[in-house]
């Protein structure tokens, strides 16, 4: 039951086909049937970065999604770091 109650925070880095296809609108729906708050945006060299934090059944599932995506994107990698982070929105948005 331990498992449900810690908070664990990714921030990926996902890179390849993924802006243009509605990527980020494909992880916000994902996440707000999620219990976790974050964001995900588009940076300047043309890959995504997801910062999520929440139950870590929770961040597994967003994981999971975010390899495979919307339908008309491509993931080529995804670089992930499980730092703790602080200063995260109360929900999930997108910026």
């Amino acid at each position: 039951m331990a498992e449900f109650r810690e908070q664990i925070t990714l921030t990926a880095i996902v890179s390849g086909r993924v802006q243009g296809v509605g990527f980020r609108q494909f992880v916000w729906s994902q996440a707000r049937h999620l219990p976790v708050v974050g964001w995900v945006r588009n940076l300047p060299d043309g890959s995504v970065e997801v910062v999520a934090q929440g139950p870590r059944p929770a961040i597994e599932a967003l994981r999971l999604a975010l390899l495979k995506g919307p339908r008309y994107a491509y993931v080529a990698d995804i670089s992930e770091d499980w730092a703790s982070r602080t200063g995260l929105p109360d929900q999930f948005e997108i910026r």
